[in-house]
């Protein structure tokens, strides 16, 4: 009994630490760019590119300092979403701006990746067909959230919607030693927030890791009844673990005729069906409930990965009918 009490300590003993190490590694990354962009927020850089977005953040009834916050997205969502949080904080945005801010903020990531991912990996590997709707697919699900996101502003929030003036807007002069020190005390608060949620947040997917409970389920039921054909169970199980390794298997068989073309794309849309609430689980949920607390964190995850889900479901079902 005692050995099992000590197997059990240190086993969490190694949890604990398996969980700073991950803190540490990917706060120490954020701190310094919440601290950069903080200084480039501070000296009006933001400003000046933020007429990009402007159009869109008028159609949607946002505040023009979500027009800035879309703009550091391109670089660092966090980070853009950081700034949200510490004007929804000071009371500068209310709950559903905050709210349609951050999804909107979610959306470049989708176009950077076409270019780092999908023309780099996923096209080469599945070929033309399967690799450019797979990235159509991904590109849909970022027009879909800013369709969501102008649809709910208009719906939610009212022309005369307070418009808060842009951070850094009288700072343009300002010096980068000035600009520092402001950015470092802005920051700093919600940074120490932030990495005390991500701590607890890891720990606990570690520890459902550990336990089995994420990986518990089990796709053959899911695949019978979507009637996915039995050769693209292995490719489809490989996907749900790692969408690399499965697409990486899933290139030479559509070469070598072994998977048709259709029903490679039916093993990566039901594999995303098992692998976004799982990535949300592991990535989203500790990422978004730092920023922005349970409540609101919760809802941006809930409202991305339903998205993504019914997009990719949508498309699995017209090529069920389309086979069958």
């Amino acid at each position: 009994m005692n050995s099992r009490n000590r197997d059990d300590e240190l086993s969490l003993i190694y949890l604990l630490i398996e969980t700073l190490n991950s803190t540490v590694s990917t706060m120490s990354i954020v701190f310094v760019m919440l601290f950069l962009t903080g200084v480039m927020v501070e000296m009006g850089f933001f400003q000046r590119i933020s007429f990009i977005a402007r159009p869109l953040v008028s159609v949607s009834r946002l505040p023009s300092v979500s027009a800035s916050t879309f703009a550091i997205s391109f670089g660092s969502a966090l980070a853009a979403n950081t700034m949200i949080a510490r004007l929804r904080e000071e009371g500068a945005l209310s709950e559903r701006q905050a709210f349609l801010s951050a999804v909107m903020n979610s959306v470049p990531v989708y176009f950077r990746e076409f270019f780092t991912y999908q023309l780099a990996f996923v096209i080469p590997v599945l070929g033309m067909v399967v690799g450019g709707l797979y990235a159509a697919v991904a590109i849909a699900t970022g027009l879909i959230k800013l369709l969501l996101v102008v649809i709910l502003g208009r719906a939610y929030l009212s022309e005369e919607s307070s418009i808060p003036p842009e951070v850094g807007g009288t700072l343009d002069r300002m010096g980068i030693i000035e600009a520092a020190k402001k950015s470092l005390k802005g920051q700093m608060r919600i940074f120490l927030r932030i990495s005390s949620l991500f701590f607890v947040m890891t720990f606990l997917v570690l520890y459902l890791s550990r336990e089995g409970i994420l990986e518990s389920m089990n796709v053959l039921p899911i695949a019978q009844t979507f009637r996915v054909p039995s050769e693209t169970v292995v490719p489809l199980t490989i996907y749900v673990a790692s969408p690399k390794a499965g697409i990486t298997l899933l290139g030479p068989m559509i070469q070598n005729g072994a998977i048709s073309e259709m029903k490679a794309l039916m093993v990566l849309m039901l594999g995303s069906l098992f692998m976004l609430p799982a990535y949300s689980v592991r990535s989203l949920i500790p990422n978004y409930t730092s920023v922005f607390g349970m409540k609101l964190g919760l809802s941006l995850v809930i409202t991305s990965m339903i998205i993504s889900v019914l997009v990719r479901l949508i498309v699995l079902v017209m090529l069920l009918v389309l086979v069958h």
